[in-house]
């Protein structure tokens, strides 16, 4: 009884994990770029007690074994990076990446970020920046003289003057990695990356397979409700039934403690 104490336990840590994540994907609902995270587990070790293929008589091998399992683990949480509903803001420094690709962003030491968020100011001095106020990389900036600004599906930074002339001023360029679930998760809707992740590979939008840039839009969080809360009974149930094998047991050494 005591390996099914320590075996349950295994598996209301693990349920509990994903309950953390889950509200962490729920609390995320509304965020700029937010992606959803998946929560994988793991069994642990097994006791072998009898090996698979046994000789149990001459000539005669045991079809199956005896193992008991000793639990769960949590193995990972994976990012899920699929694209999320665009939200029109009618704002045209607004951008949504349309595929794949993250904005850079350089922190104030000087190392390079990544974003899905493109809620895009200016600075007093005309720099455009992220909403936290960190320049994007390459540094662009927006002339004083422009009466307005466009952003086209290639990244291109057009202004136009209060002549009416209009010039593109800079280029947004966007990176990738070969795999993104392993980058790691910063706050502030920011990326920094991993020996998991890969080196980023930087490009321009709509070339090479980076997305293109949908200017007016912010792209919403990819976290469906439904399958969350969905998640969220089944993690509930999951916990609630292992609870259930601990006094399970502890009933059992209570009968076998009274039989003495």
């Amino acid at each position: 009884m005591i390996r099914a104490f320590s075996t349950a336990s295994t598996g209301m840590m693990a349920q509990q994990t994903l309950v953390d994540v889950i509200a962490n994907n729920l609390a995320n609902v509304n965020t700029t770029g937010f992606k959803q995270s998946q929560v994988e587990f793991q069994d642990l070790l097994y006791a072998r007690q009898k090996e698979a293929g046994t000789e149990v008589a001459p000539g005669i091998n045991a079809p199956t074994g005896l193992e008991i399992g000793s639990g769960v683990r949590v193995a990972s949480t994976l990012k899920i990076f699929s694209l999320g509903e665009f939200r029109n803001t009618g704002r045209n420094m607004d951008i949504a990446i349309r595929g794949d690709g993250f904005l850079q962003v350089v922190m104030p030491n000087g190392d390079i970020r990544y974003t899905r968020d493109g809620s895009l100011q200016t600075n007093a001095n005309g720099q455009v920046v992220t909403m936290t106020g960190y320049m994007l990389e390459p540094a662009l900036t927006i002339p004083t003289e422009a009466a307005s600004v466009d952003i086209g599906a290639d990244g291109g930074i057009n202004v136009t003057d209060q002549a009416g002339v209009r010039s593109v001023i800079g280029q947004i360029q966007l990176a990738r990695f070969p795999n993104p679930s392993g980058l790691q998760s910063q706050g502030d809707n920011l990326y920094a990356p991993t020996d998991a992740s890969g080196e980023a590979i930087v490009g321009i939008p709509a070339q090479d397979g980076f997305g293109s840039i949908q200017s007016g839009f912010l792209e919403k969080s990819n976290v469906h409700m439904v399958n969350e809360l969905v998640n969220l009974i089944t993690a509930q149930r999951a916990y609630e039934i292992n609870s259930r094998a601990i006094k399970a047991g502890d009933e059992m050494l209570r009968n076998t403690n009274n039989i003495f």
